[in-house]
């Protein structure tokens, strides 16, 4: 079984934006922020689906996905204690990759969120009490190289990226 999820991943420069503001942040002690390599911003995740279902995935999950131009403004920690950083706004070449592949994935069997998406890098977990800056980053995001399909390696290792898309 893999652990998958589809989403966005960012360009090298715009990874350590966001890392460098993450680092401002006034972190609880118990907050396990996430590795720079690791940030990214989910469209579905997937679950677990037995690896011999990774190519019909490939095969079916493709989509039109156009040029996605995210402004990253705003720092929040949710209820659950995940600290997030938000764009601005959902832009509407994002909310269509994410409806599209809704229904794709949908066609598969597989589950999809029924809460609204709420389009976000995660930054921390266990982070309630965390504070942000008094600012937000301000970064300008021009997600252009698709999107991913991604496997959490055991144990938190990181993560693989097994398809490009776009």
């Amino acid at each position: 079984m893999l652990r998958l999820f589809l989403g966005l991943w960012p360009d090298p420069a715009t990874r350590e934006a966001v890392a460098v503001w993450q680092r401002t942040w006034k972190w609880p002690d118990r907050a396990a922020p996430e590795k720079r390599e690791r940030l990214h911003l989910t469209l579905h995740f997937l679950g677990n689906v037995p690896a011999p279902r990774v190519a019909e995935l490939v095969d079916g999950l493709r989509v039109p996905c156009e040029p996605i131009s995210l402004e990253l403004g705003w720092g929040e920690v949710w209820p659950n204690g995940v600290a997030v950083l938000r764009p601005d706004s959902a832009p509407q070449p994002l909310l269509e990759l994410h409806a599209a592949l809704s229904q794709r994935v949908t066609d598969f069997g597989l589950p999809v969120d029924t809460r609204p998406f709420q389009p976000h890098i995660t930054l921390a977990r266990r982070a309630a009490g965390a504070r942000p800056p008094p600012q937000g980053p301000h970064l300008r995001w021009q997600a252009d190289q698709g999107y991913v399909l991604v496997s959490s390696l055991p144990g938190g290792a990181g993560y693989a990226v097994l398809a490009r898309f776009g």
